[in-house]
């Protein structure tokens, strides 16, 4: 339990909006509602901004894993009793649910780690990064957040496989005539299938239906895989479209554990995404980019973008209960843990808050209503990722520091159902001691095994692991190079469940970080909540100068990307 420091009583106490959690949607929902003139307390129970999507120092990270990952134990049951001195609203107290299990951490260089703990900013929900004309990007040039981070490129992109080999990835007509890996038949497939979409997608923009070849409507809603198929494309391209452009996760030509099954439009939507990445920005090498000192400082952009437009902030302070109408059964406000009661429209939750069930039993149907959005759902069925952070002496590819790696589908083993991701940063961007490097992965699962499984294999194929490691043998690729892998120095494994977001109208719960590379999915989530709360209110919508864009296109379009 994290202790409350001795805070002086908030005031005022009534606001327009309470948001628990400083993640990225509850970042951009407050800098949003702050920006439309409401006012907006925003809490966060820990020490520090970003709440699952921070970035923190392998003792903090250490600490929030293992401190994270164990539910409390239930309170004893009883009827939920007013708050003092009032007794038109009853209390019904909150609960932590741990989004994370299977947490094992491991140092391998204790003395050397300790000495630079402190120099890490290390990411909880890695790996991520930024695609130039990606939404988060649009929304802080919209909103001004851009002004509070930098970023840097991601230098290469990379498909893995058993061997060990990593393959560029030829993501434009320069790099596909680079690439030595491809057969001069198979780079002229590739140019002329990049072709189609960029034909495609000029003919969309334009609306011009004469002059330019445009994909039919037929083969726009067929799996993309099959179109991929269709346009003669050998697997080995396939592949890469799919996993490493289009960034997918399921096997899609395995229909039987494909949760997903990409239909060509969605396909063409995220090639379009890569495509108008490239070159966005003059100073950026290519699709991808990334902020320095990590994710973390996202969340923290916007919310001094919130500070700026009046919002409250108070960290270390959890919330302990809500308070409830006893007639109506409405939100009315919520108990903080220094005890004082803080009353407001509406209320939007960090995804760990929820409601004990046992108090729900001596709840009205109405009240019942209030609070479903925060009740448990059932586990069937529910996804996780498995998530890994290594600390490693040495680069994965020679002369390389801030690199991706993707590992399509069974590329490691049979048994591999899903991609597995690997984002590697150096000391440029911040987030580790200049003789090192941090790697991140990441695979969706469907239980905790399974995802260990395949992060175990990545590492052993990009690392050198420990002699004792040895015993995964049975489900561990070793490579034929392994004189010449980075040395493992620390690594935590973890894997976190995947919770949606709810809106109930007065209470709202945010998603947990999602098994996305990119941010698309967790700002779209924000936009439409806040479309919710607001109504038709333009989001950012005087945040924007014409001055500002001015000077915003002389700066690489108003985000800072250092060489």
């Amino acid at each position: 339990m994290i202790d409350i420091p001795p805070y002086p009583p908030l005031d005022p106490s009534n606001y327009d909006l309470i948001v628990v959690g400083t993640g990225v949607s509850e970042s951009v929902l407050a800098a949003a509602a702050s920006s439309s003139g409401s006012s907006v307390l925003h809490l966060d129970p820990n020490p520090f901004y970003g709440s699952h999507f921070a970035s923190l120092s392998l003792p903090d990270l250490t600490s929030f894993l293992h401190s994270n990952s164990v539910s409390p134990p239930p309170s004893p049951s009883s009827p939920p009793l007013p708050p003092s001195n009032n007794h038109d609203f009853i209390s019904v107290d909150l609960v932590n649910r741990s989004l994370y299990s299977s947490v094992e951490i491991s140092s391998f260089e204790s003395e050397i780690l300790e000495e630079h703990s402190r120099r890490f900013n290390v990411d909880l929900a890695g790996p991520r990064v930024v695609f130039c004309a990606d939404e988060s990007i649009n929304l802080m040039l919209k909103s001004g957040a851009n002004n509070y981070v930098e970023f840097k490129s991601i230098d290469a992109s990379f498909v893995g496989d058993s061997s060990g080999e990593l393959r560029n990835v030829p993501d434009s007509r320069a790099a596909i005539f680079k690439d030595k890996s491809l057969t001069l038949l198979e780079k002229n497939q590739l140019m002329k299938f990049f072709k189609l979409v960029q034909s495609h997608l000029a003919s969309s923009t334009e609306n011009d239906d004469s002059t330019t070849v445009k994909i039919s409507e037929e083969d726009m809603e067929s799996p993309f895989v099959d179109f991929l198929s269709k346009m003669r494309l050998p697997p080995k391209i396939k592949s890469i479209i799919l996993y490493a452009i289009a960034m997918l996760d399921y096997d899609q030509d395995n229909t039987e554990t494909c949760r997903h099954l990409l239909k060509t439009k969605e396909g063409i939507d995220r090639l379009a995404l890569y495509i108008t990445s490239m070159g966005r920005f003059s100073n950026a090498l290519g699709a991808l980019i990334y902020p320095i000192y990590g994710q973390g400082e996202l969340p923290q952009a916007f919310c001094r973008r919130a500070a700026v437009k009046g919002c409250i902030y108070v960290l270390r302070m959890p919330i302990t209960a809500l308070l409830l109408d006893k007639e109506t059964g409405g939100y009315k406000g919520v108990r903080l843990a220094s005890g004082q009661e803080i009353f407001s429209q509406k209320l939007i939750l960090d995804p760990c808050v929820t409601v004990g069930l046992e108090s729900l039993s001596s709840l009205t149907d109405q009240q019942n209503e209030t609070l479903s959005v925060l009740v448990p759902k059932s586990m069937i069925n529910k996804e996780k990722i498995a998530r890994g952070v290594c600390v490693i002496r040495g680069s994965v590819k020679a002369n390389v520091s801030n690199a991706l790696v993707v590992y399509p589908p069974k590329s490691l083993f049979p048994e591999q159902l899903t991609a597995i991701r690997v984002l590697q940063l150096g000391s440029g961007l911040a987030v580790c001691p200049a003789d090192m490097h941090v790697l991140y992965l990441s695979t969706l699962c469907d239980n905790d095994d399974q995802g260990i499984k395949a992060l175990l294999s990545a590492m052993s194929n990009l690392i050198s692991l420990p002699v004792p490691e040895n015993r995964q043998s049975d489900s561990v690729v070793e490579n034929d190079t392994s004189e010449t892998k980075p040395i493992l120095l620390w690594r935590a494994l973890y894997v976190q469940e995947l919770v949606k977001g709810e809106f109930g109208g007065t209470i709202s719960s945010m998603p947990s970080p999602d098994g996305n590379l990119n941010y698309n999915e967790i700002v779209e989530s924000a936009v439409k909540l806040y479309e919710k709360l607001m109504g038709s209110e333009e989001l950012f919508k005087e945040e924007t100068s014409p001055a500002e864009n001015t000077t915003e296109e002389e700066n690489d379009g108003g985000v800072e990307i250092e060489d």
